[in-house]
This record gives C-alpha cells, sequence and structure tokens, in this order.
C-alpha cells in the first residue's frame, strides 16, 4: 500500500464534546506503534467514536484500491473504492506544515513534522515521525478514511 499517505491502527485517548460546532467531537488520539498523535474533529452523530477504541485511519489522495491516481473517466459499470471498506470518508485540504521540536521525559526529543487539514471546517491535526510523513504536501486534497477495529 505504498500510494498512501499514512496508514496506521490509531487509539482513542479522549475526547472533547465542545467543540464550537453542535454534533461534533474533537477525538485526540495516538498512533498504535507510537510514532504519532492526532487531534481531529469528527461528526459525532454519524460517527459516535468512544477512547479506548481502535481505529484504522487512512490518509491517501485517491479513493483508487491500490492508491494509484484515479483516471479522468471510469469504465461503465461499479467501480470498487477504498470508501466501500470504510466507514467514515472526509475529503479535504492539507493547508498548513510545520516541525515540532518534542522533548520525552527527562532527555532530548526529536523533531516531528506536524500537518493540519481542513474537511469543510472540520480539522485535523496530525503529529509524527519525519520518516512517516515525507508524502505530505501544502496545497494536497486529501482523503481521511475510518474504521472501527
Amino acid at each position: 500500500m505504498a500510494g498512501f499517505h499514512f496508514d496506521e491502527i490509531i487509539k482513542v485517548t479522549d475526547i472533547d464534546n465542545q467543540v464550537v460546532y453542535d454534533k461534533v467531537s474533537r477525538i485526540k488520539a495516538k498512533g498504535e506503534e507510537d510514532y504519532c498523535y492526532l487531534e481531529l474533529d469528527v461528526h459525532s452523530e454519524l460517527y459516535p467514536m468512544l477512547p479506548d477504541e481502535k481505529y484504522r485511519m487512512l490518509i491517501s489522495a485517491t479513493l483508487s484500491m491500490d492508491g494509484s491516481s484515479v483516471p479522468g473517466n471510469f469504465p461503465e459499470g461499479k467501480q470498487k473504492s477504498l470508501a466501500d471498506k470504510f466507514d467514515y470518508v472526509m475529503h479535504g485540504l492539507l493547508y498548513k506544515m510545520s516541525e515540532a521540536e518534542e522533548k520525552k521525559d527527562g532527555g532530548k526529543g526529536g523533531v516531528k513534522v506536524v500537518v493540519y487539514i481542513s474537511f469543510g471546517g472540520l480539522q485535523l491535526m496530525l503529529k509524527g515521525d519525519p520518516l512517516k510523513m515525507h508524502k505530505f504536501r501544502v496545497d494536497q486534497r486529501l482523503f481521511l478514511l475510518l474504521r472501527k477495529i
């Protein structure tokens, strides 16, 4: 699945229901391998999430099953899509990237890449290891897909 920007099992650590919009919750989660941290606004009425639940989260520039770019015209018949395998899908724009120095307990930390994606007002802040975040670029249109595990 080399064509995807991000593919990780995440565990919800906290939920803030006091976000500006009705029916929106801001979830805080960590990657199962503990290399990433994220804050994501979700439509909690459409897709309720609870602390300690695990989800597969995928970020891709396309909904093509193999991660390749989608051709301009589709053949007749139903086209298979990544969206068919996930429960919650959003499309948005990566509008900002930055670096953050992260300190570990009592020692040196490391540099993390932070990406910010807007999904029509719902936001994602994803912080991770630069080696895992190298495919992200400002002004990319991306899909975020979630499925409970």
